[in-house]
């Protein structure tokens, strides 16, 4: 194998380039359109155009991709983590054409992919589950028969994917319909299919995962826990290893439950086997992930190991380098996203206008930007992620702390903010974490927000810098101004006034009744019609915006007056949605 085809975007797309090529490896990327001048293109040997924006015409085209690596004479194909990662389909059409599939066989992706007969999987392992249904449920009936049985809360959960993709937590009769629906739509657009299941859902327990790999001759290898309890959305905000307040007794028990489950499942290649742990600190398998994780790298950085480098070895055929993993010290990833804590951690898309990653000892930041790049509403609004190394945990946390306040980026909110108040936190501090403490006990709406304007989509700003001094103190002033070129007469015109968005960051206008969009998005549902009565508080419809859904809600009770949106319409940030009178 002398070289691979990198079917995705982003960091991960730059992180197994920068594998393959410590190999040897010859590496080809592919780009959308939106991504012509992306890291990874720069960095690969070969860049082909997959296609238009929208992943579904580039990232997502199989028959494109496999084009690509014909006609580029790749060898093997890299999946990265989401897009096509996970989908048993796209690993058996590399392995039809001849190409070597970095990643698990795909009957495994299959039955892992599938959450309901990865549970079965599990149980034929020994290793229990959390209740839950053993086949996708097809009506709203079947959920509110399963509530009535086992009780509220529930989880209603797609039945092809995960990483808190469709997942929808009902903790009241009233919103089953609404969860029910919105979990099935949320499943279709990120796993191409609509089917759930449904299963107790455990309040405040932690997240704990396993990382394992397995090669061709049959060798496997725990290489530790990582705890990802703090989230948001169900998705994770923070990972660490080795897990606080873990215990030998419990390290030994999820290596054999995550060893047996990825047995059970025929596994090859890296993979991730998760497991919630409740206060009793009882391990319940959750779910596998049949790739490279996004978290890998405090793994990595514990351990000494480059886990890409050997999941190319792996598919090359080649036997495990290690026998056994031992990891040292203490390592947190601190996910950095296009988020604004303040108001929810609703996605923010647009310009980094200024980009700067930190540095010193025990400090790794795996991006795929640069200063300049645009966070689209098309992708995931991953900007980077910061991995900190210490000795122990009070090392690394202080550690994390100085990179997260030399991390300068501006012209989107970040989860920057975030992540600083997190680790003043008392109890993340103790080690006492489960995954509602960033949604239930720590209040974000105060975290300062960016200095920067965010950049208009149809305008270009340039960083500019002065130097001044004030009492004999030197200071850098930093400032954006619009790029203007000289006209035809070599007179520079006057620059162009966009009239003002209305709305904030909450979905509520400047003036009493105005629903405007919180961010750019497309309107996936609208509750009610024109001259409908609503109640302040009352969700009135649904934007969708880096495939996640997030409900738009009246500001005001009265009746809906103007109403300019329909399903299928794409806004922008601040758009006025409707009226309400």
């Amino acid at each position: 194998m002398k070289s691979v085809l990198i079917a995705n975007r982003g960091e991960i797309a730059v992180r197994v380039i920068r594998a393959a090529k410590d190999l040897g490896l010859r590496t080809v990327a592919v780009y959308s359109e939106l991504d012509r001048d992306a890291v990874h293109v720069d960095l690969a040997d070969e860049a082909w155009n997959v296609g238009p924006a929208p992943s579904a015409e580039s990232y997502l085209n199989v028959e494109r991709i496999l084009r690509i690596a014909r006609e580029s004479a790749a060898e093997a194909v890299h999946p990265g983590y989401g897009f096509l990662a996970e989908n048993a389909g796209f690993a058996r059409a590399v392995e039809r054409a001849g190409l070597v599939w970095v990643g698990p066989p795909a009957d495994a992706i299959a039955t892992m992919g599938d959450k309901i007969a990865s549970r079965v999987a599990a149980a034929s392992a020994g290793v229990p589950a959390v209740p839950g249904t053993t086949d996708p449920v097809g009506d709203v009936s079947e959920v509110r028969a399963f509530a009535d049985e086992h009780g509220f809360p529930i989880a209603i959960k797609a039945a092809h994917g995960g990483g808190g993709k469709g997942l929808k937590v009902v903790r009241r009769p009233e919103d089953l319909d609404a969860a029910f629906e919105s979990a099935a739509r949320e499943a279709e657009a990120w796993f191409a299919s609509p089917e759930v299941y449904i299963e107790r859902y455990l309040d405040h327990p932690r997240h704990i995962e396993a990382q394992i790999i397995f090669d061709m001759h049959g060798n496997g290898v725990f290489l530790g826990e990582r705890d990802c309890s703090l989230q948001r959305r169900h998705q994770k905000l923070v990972e660490e290893t080795p897990a606080p307040g873990f215990t030998r007794e419990q390290r030994v028990e999820l290596e054999r439950s995550a060893l047996a489950v990825a047995k059970a499942a025929g596994y090859v290649n890296a993979g991730t086997v998760e497991f919630l742990m409740d206060s009793g600190g009882d391990l319940y398998f959750l779910e596998m992930n049949t790739r490279i994780q996004v978290e890998h790298t405090v793994t990595e950085e514990a351990t000494g190991l480059d886990l890409v480098a050997e999941q190319l070895r792996v598919a090359a055929g080649e036997k495990l380098s290690f026998a056994s993993a031992q990891s040292r010290g203490h390592a947190f990833e601190f996910r950095i996203n296009a988020e604004d804590p303040a108001a929810g951690f609703l996605p923010t898309p647009g310009q980094l206008s200024t980009y700067r990653e930190p540095a010193g000892p025990g400090i790794r930041v795996d991006s795929g930007v640069r200063q300049g790049a645009r966070i689209s509403q098309y992708y995931d609004n991953l900007i980077a992620k910061l991995v900190v190394k210490g000795r122990d945990r009070d090392e690394a946390i202080r550690r994390s702390r100085r990179a997260l306040a030399e991390f300068q980026i501006a012209g989107v909110e970040t989860t920057i903010p975030a992540h600083l108040r997190i680790l003043d936190n008392e109890d993340f501090r103790a080690g006492k974490v489960h995954t509602r403490l960033v949604e239930d006990e720590m209040d974000f709406s105060d975290v300062p927000k960016g200095q920067a304007p965010a950049v208009p989509e149809d305008e270009e700003l340039q960083e500019r810098a002065i130097t001044v001094e004030v009492g004999g103190r030197r200071f850098e002033v930093k400032y954006w101004s619009q790029v203007i070129a000289p006209t035809s007469s070599g007179q520079r015109p006057a620059p162009r006034r966009k009239a003002p968005k209305l709305g904030n960051s909450q979905s509520i206008g400047t003036e009493e009744g105005l629903v405007v969009a919180p961010m750019q998005g497309t309107i996936v549902k609208v509750h009610h019609a024109a001259g409908d009565s609503v109640r302040a508080g009352e969700p009135v419809c649904v934007l969708e915006a880096m495939k996640m859904e997030n409900e738009i809600k009246s500001p005001a009770d009265g009746e809906i007056v103007d109403l300019r949106v329909q399903p299928g319409d794409t806004v922008s940030s601040g758009a006025v949605l409707m009226i309400v009178k």
